[in-house]
């Protein structure tokens, strides 16, 4: 029940949800790249899936030749054939 009265807070306040609710922004360019926001930490790495630790969900990269180009405390770079994200 907290979780949701911060939520309505920050949409009533149009505050941007990724900083102040901890949520994952992944964007995928074509199906060669993507790069991750806000993540928690690597699961598993392998060329066919990668698994990452986000705030309330796990998210699975799967495809072939995967690979983390970069990566910080908050953000990383992936490149490869990618073939689906799941969130789960």
């Amino acid at each position: 029940q907290l979780n949701r009265g911060k939520e309505l807070m920050v949409e009533s306040l149009k505050l941007p949800k990724d900083s102040l609710l901890g949520a994952s922004i992944v964007t995928v360019t074509g199906n060669c790249e993507v790069f991750v926001e806000n993540y928690k930490g690597i699961l598993e790495y392998s060329p066919e899936v990668i698994l990452l630790q986000g705030k309330n969900h796990k998210i699975e990269l799967t495809g072939k030749r995967l690979n983390i180009v970069y990566y910080t405390n908050e953000d990383m770079k992936i490149s490869g054939r990618i073939n689906a994200v799941r969130y789960l």
